[in-house]
C-alpha cells in the first residue's frame, strides 16, 4: 500500500485503500499496522486532525480490527 508522510511526533506515514477500507499506519518506532473496515469519512477526519496520534488513540485504536504488518 502506498503511504504518504505526515506531520506527527509518533507516526511516520499513512496509507488508505478505499476499495478495501484499510488504513495503514507506519510508526516512527518501525511498526506498521493496518486498521480494517474503516470508512473513508474516518480516514479523512484522521488526515485532517491536528494531532494524528491523539485521533488514532481516541477514534481508531481498539475500534477497528487491527493487523500487525511489521
Amino acid at each position: 500500500m502506498q503511504r504518504i508522510a505526515v506531520a506527527s511526533s509518533t507516526i511516520r506515514a499513512v496509507g488508505y485503500d478505499e476499495r478495501n477500507q484499510a488504513l495503514e499506519v507506519e510508526f516512527k518506532s518501525g511498526g506498521i499496522y493496518q486498521y480494517m473496515n474503516m470508512p473513508n469519512s474516518v480516514y479523512e477526519r484522521f488526515m485532517a486532525a491536528s494531532s494524528k496520534g491523539k485521533f488514532l488513540a481516541q477514534f481508531i485504536k481498539d475500534k477497528y480490527k487491527t493487523i500487525k504488518v511489521r
